[in-house]
């Protein structure tokens, strides 16, 4: 079985999202499992100097995007058994981040035309094209309408995944002819079309064969209105081909046994590294160090849609607890402010760390007693996975993925590996971060208990690749 994974971003190369991560250790797990994958990538100029030292070229051609012609070089290299492709060209890519540029969808244009064109070329014709969110989701549209003509691409199956929902490639229709060099057989309303406009996304979930998301509950979010997007229509038609396969994450990176970037390693039978690993992030970042005291711990995006509004409201009530409070992440201006301020008015008990920092990251998952995730809605998340790996107990909103991963945790049988909340008020939450405490301060062997329960959790790739390997299977039987 040959499979061709696209996507815009990838772990360790250049990551910015939970996208990334799957990129990254999704195709690594399918290649033990016998599948021969392989990966394309854009080769931005962020690219680590030890990985471009590694490539090697393989071809150059020119792509037409509409009536220009643009370079195309494709270079390669093996990691963990894997190929992976990168479209080398300077003037989409070699930028100093990978999104937010006024030609995105110029730019990713380009890259969806160069992954068709270049299959003959590199001498591999997948069975399977495995695209991934609106950035390569209009391939299944061009295999079926512009390359139609050659016939070793007329057996590919596609399957598109979406990773987040928000996010759809909505251009004026005026990119049909002059991106993407094509006329308007794919402009309808179980196509492209969306209103005035075409929507790379939608187009994506009609001629792909397959569309999977990252959780079974936002499967089923999706086809509401509520998350939907105002594509729920969109999916409810096409929810016969759609399914929901849970993330998993990369045991080998997060393992708390032996993690080299945390200061003490740990295991269920033996805990005692965690209360290091505590004392250690402590005073790496300024609060004091108390191993007694609660640590509750936010790795995140500062915005809306992770709940960054439930907890700023409630900072200033959740100081008259005995808890520490220590937020990682960069965002939307007012909650670096406003969490900044907090962290000014309390500085011995709140942290307000604006960074991206892998490595303090993965201390804070390994060092804290609870993550906190109030998510509006998390097609996966990832973040609560690392912090039961590495027994941080998560506080979140059932939704999404959180849903799907986090147990709560029931006083009367002892079960759970966290704390959950239903109704998305911060009152709510609050209650729950006190039920969390209460356990937390009332009975340690209980809290103990927990902790081990959620470690013993199995949440890495190997479940999840099996399901994806049998939807690539089905999908070549039909």
């Amino acid at each position: 079985m040959k499979v061709l994974f696209a996507a815009a971003e990838c772990a360790p190369f250049f990551k910015t999202g939970g996208l990334g991560d799957v990129a990254g250790a999704l195709p690594k797990e399918l290649k033990k499992q016998g599948v021969d994958i392989r990966v394309v990538l854009p080769l931005y100029g962020t690219m680590p100097k030890k990985f471009k030292d590694q490539l090697e070229d393989v071809v150059q051609f020119e792509v037409k995007v509409g009536w220009r012609n643009q370079y195309c070089g494709v270079k390669k290299l093996k990691k963990d058994d894997v190929i992976y492709y990168f479209i080398d060209n300077l003037y989409y890519f070699d930028r100093e981040s990978i999104y937010g540029f006024d030609d995105d969808g110029e730019r990713f244009a380009y890259f969806s035309q160069a992954i068709c064109e270049m299959l003959e070329k590199v001498d591999f014709i997948p069975d399977v094209l495995h695209v991934n969110d609106w950035h390569t989701s209009i391939i299944p549209v061009l295999l079926k309408d512009k390359y139609q003509w050659i016939e070793n691409y007329r057996s590919i199956k596609t399957i598109l995944t979406i990773h987040n929902l928000q996010f759809q490639g909505i251009y004026d229709q005026l990119v049909l002819s002059d991106l993407y060099g094509i006329g308007y057989d794919a402009f309808h309303e179980h196509g492209l079309k969306y209103y005035d406009k075409i929507n790379c996304l939608k187009g994506g979930m009609f001629y792909a064969d397959q569309i999977t998301t990252v959780s079974p509950t936002y499967a089923k979010e999706i086809q509401t209105p509520e998350f939907g997007e105002n594509l729920d229509g969109v999916l409810r038609y096409n929810n016969y081909k759609l399914s929901g396969i849970l993330n998993g994450i990369d045991y080998e990176v997060f393992d708390p046994e032996q993690d080299d970037v945390i200061p003490a390693h740990f295991s269920i039978t033996d805990l005692k590294g965690k209360t290091l690993n505590k004392t250690t992030l402590q005073e790496r970042v300024g609060l004091p160090v108390n191993e007694k005291v609660a640590l509750m711990s936010m790795v995140s995006r500062l915005t809306t849609q992770k709940g960054c509004d439930l907890l700023r409201d409630k900072i200033e009530e959740l100081m008259h607890r005995n808890l520490q409070i220590l937020i990682l992440g960069t965002g939307e201006k007012e909650y670096e402010d406003s969490f900044s301020y907090f962290a000014w008015k309390y500085p011995e008990k709140f942290k307000m760390i604006i960074d991206f920092d892998v490595a303090l990251a993965q201390h804070i998952y390994a060092g804290s007693d609870l993550f906190i995730m109030p998510s509006a809605f998390e097609p996966c998340g990832l973040s609560q996975l690392n912090s039961l790996r590495y027994g941080t107990l998560p506080i979140v909103h059932e939704t999404g993925g959180l849903k799907d991963t986090v147990q709560s945790y029931n006083p009367v049988t002892g079960e759970g590996t966290g704390f959950s909340f239903y109704d998305f008020r911060s009152t709510v939450m609050v209650e729950t971060i006190d039920r969390a405490l209460t356990l937390y301060y009332d009975e340690p062997k209980k809290w103990t208990s927990v902790v081990k329960q959620a470690m013993k959790k199995d949440f890495s790739w190997e479940k999840s690749t099996k399901e994806y390997k049998q939807v690539y299977t089905t999908l070549l039987k039909s």
